[in-house]
């Protein structure tokens, strides 16, 4: 770990303050959006405009790295993000936020996939799970952090959006200056859709909900606080509740995985993260209830992502592992652009008013655990000393992330196997 660090800091810093901004205007986009007047279903196509540009980005941002290089892709994006935040508080209005958090989310997905082939790059095959598990780390600590960024400024105003844009600004620093030579670039292929709904249904159908209940979450929980009438404190302190949740319960609940047939465990996670939403609906009024539901629900959905992963890895040879780690990430953004408009609409005041944001959730998860029941009766379990490692990935990482994910579950498993030879 500490020769990752060593090696990798400035990337690791780097990325760990781009989260932080990214963080930061994710949750104040919804404050200011309550402020200046704007409808639910209007914030409600805002946020999904983010998913619709990461999922864009992760697709175009390979090419572009390979025509004019990784520094040149690099800076470019980064200019936009810093000057696309500087805009938010400039022109209020939906249409401008909404071409603007595509721009955004494209912009963030190509920085990603820049970043992460560095990482793969600096990272060597002894190290390359510590240094997965750092930058996931980094990542949600970065996203935590924000939330308290939230407060120093007044929403209504400039500053906050400012604090966003320089820190975004400053990250690229470390990395452009102080990192190992850019390597060269590639990526796989994904395989088709039916080829990977026919290994995995799970898998497939798991993502897709999934990708719904993470943007509800990154896009519209802020909206929720603002909606519910929250302090900015306690929209911040909510939505920080999410990610807290996601690190403390991400590696017991790995633990879990490699010891157990995992579509139990995707059902009882999933239904654990509707129970927390559920509590969120019925008692949200009070506020520690609130922070309790939103703990349950992020430390239960986020580690959900790598568990389906590493359900649909079981069904794999090692060499398909990352090919189907696209098809996954395509099948997930899909999910994820829908989730905030349906939300927003479960949201609006003729329907479920506020509560409508825990009532998706909890729909996605119950969905989630009865289609696991379902197919633990179409299919006989694997036995766990022949399934895979899973490992650490959210759904903030883009298709390099992931593939190095199934790289190092790949070696975990070779390991393993030359173990029991040699026993």
């Amino acid at each position: 770990m500490l020769q990752v660090l060593s090696s990798a800091w400035a990337l690791l810093l780097g990325m760990g303050l781009l989260m932080v901004g990214n963080g930061l205007q994710g949750t104040i986009l919804g404050v200011r959006g309550e402020i200046e007047g704007f409808s639910t279903l209007e914030m409600s196509f805002v946020m999904s405009a983010y998913f619709l540009g990461f999922l864009g980005g992760s697709r175009l941002a390979p090419e572009m790295i390979r025509r004019v290089g990784h520094v040149r892709v690099f800076a470019a994006l980064a200019s936009f993000i810093s000057a696309v935040m500087i805009l938010y508080p400039l022109m209020t209005n939906p249409v401008v936020w909404i071409l603007g958090r595509v721009l955004i989310g494209f912009c963030f997905s190509g920085v990603y996939v820049t970043a992460e082939s560095w990482l793969n790059n600096a990272a060597s095959n002894e190290n390359r799970g510590q240094a997965l598990s750092l930058y996931m780390i980094f990542q949600m600590v970065g996203i935590i952090s924000a939330q308290g960024l939230v407060l120093l400024g007044d929403p209504a105003g400039f500053d906050t959006f400012v604090i966003a844009s320089i820190l975004v600004s400053v990250s690229f620093a470390p990395i452009l200056l102080s990192i190992s030579p850019t390597p060269a670039f590639d990526t796989t292929k994904p395989m088709t859709l039916r080829e990977l709904f026919g290994y995995s249904p799970l898998g497939c159908v798991g993502m897709f909900l999934l990708g719904g209940v993470f943007s509800a979450q990154f896009g519209m929980a802020s909206v929720y606080g603002a909606r519910a009438d929250l302090s900015l404190a306690e929209i911040s302190t909510f939505v920080a509740a999410f990610y807290v949740g996601a690190l403390v319960l991400q590696y017991p609940l790995g633990w879990f995985s490699d010891r157990m047939d995992r579509r139990v465990l995707i059902m009882v996670v999933a239904v654990t993260g509707a129970c927390g939403a559920i509590a969120g609906m019925l008692f949200g009024l009070a506020f520690p209830i609130l922070l309790v539901s939103a703990f349950v629900i992020g430390g239960m959905s986020n580690p959900l992502y790598s568990l389906l992963i590493a359900h649909a890895n079981d069904f794999l040879q090692h060499e398909d592992m990352a090919a189907a780690s696209g098809g996954l990430l395509f099948i997930n953004g899909l999910g994820a652009i829908a989730g905030p408009l349906i939300t927003g609409w479960l949201m609006g005041d003729g329907v479920f008013g506020p509560q409508g944001f825990f009532l998706f959730i909890a729909a996605l998860l119950v969905t989630t655990a009865v289609y696991a029941l379902y197919r633990m009766t179409q299919r006989a379990a694997i036995p766990v000393d022949e399934t895979g490692t899973m490992s650490t990935v959210y759904a903030t990482a883009s298709p390099v992330a992931v593939e190095l994910a199934q790289e190092v579950a790949i070696e975990a498993a070779e390991a393993d196997a030359e173990t029991q030879d040699v026993a």
